[in-house]
């Protein structure tokens, strides 16, 4: 569990940047016709098993230097199939973004944006986390939704 744990942990850092990039938010996305990226490194700041099978993260969103959100994960292992899922939730300014998270073995996880509130009211799209180290507490994250 540990194993998927840290990659689930830096796979959803939830929405991330591959290297400097920005963290943009539209000024009004509510009429969602146009496609808006978001980019942050996500740092993951504390962890919890509530189970043998599910868990808990909290990571702050940074960009240039600064902090521009934070994000929480839900996730759930199946022993049996060996795959992991879970719900983030990205909390900035302009409201907050939801989206649905399968990890992988590899160090690339990818997700879809289900919704949100405020500006991301009805949003639709794609999430992407690339681990940035071997332990997965720094995940870039990018995030592309209408």
């Amino acid at each position: 569990m540990a194993k998927y744990r840290n990659k689930l942990i830096a796979a959803v850092s939830a929405a991330a940047l591959l290297g400097t990039g920005a963290f943009l938010l539209p000024a009004a996305a509510s009429a969602h016709t146009t496609t808006h990226t978001l980019k942050f490194i996500s740092v993951t700041k504390k962890s919890a098993n509530f189970s043998k099978t599910s868990g808990g993260q909290a990571d702050e969103d940074i960009s240039k230097g600064k902090i521009v959100g934070f994000d929480t994960i839900y996730f759930t292992f199946n022993p049996k199939t060996k795959t992991a899922s879970g719900g983030v939730t990205l909390d900035t300014n302009g409201g907050f973004l939801y989206g649905t998270l399968k990890f992988s073995n590899g160090p690339v996880t990818h997700g879809k944006v289900t919704g949100g509130t405020g500006i991301f009211k009805g949003a639709t799209g794609t999430i992407t986390g690339k681990n940035l180290n071997k332990s997965g507490t720094r995940t870039a994250v990018t995030i592309i939704y209408k």
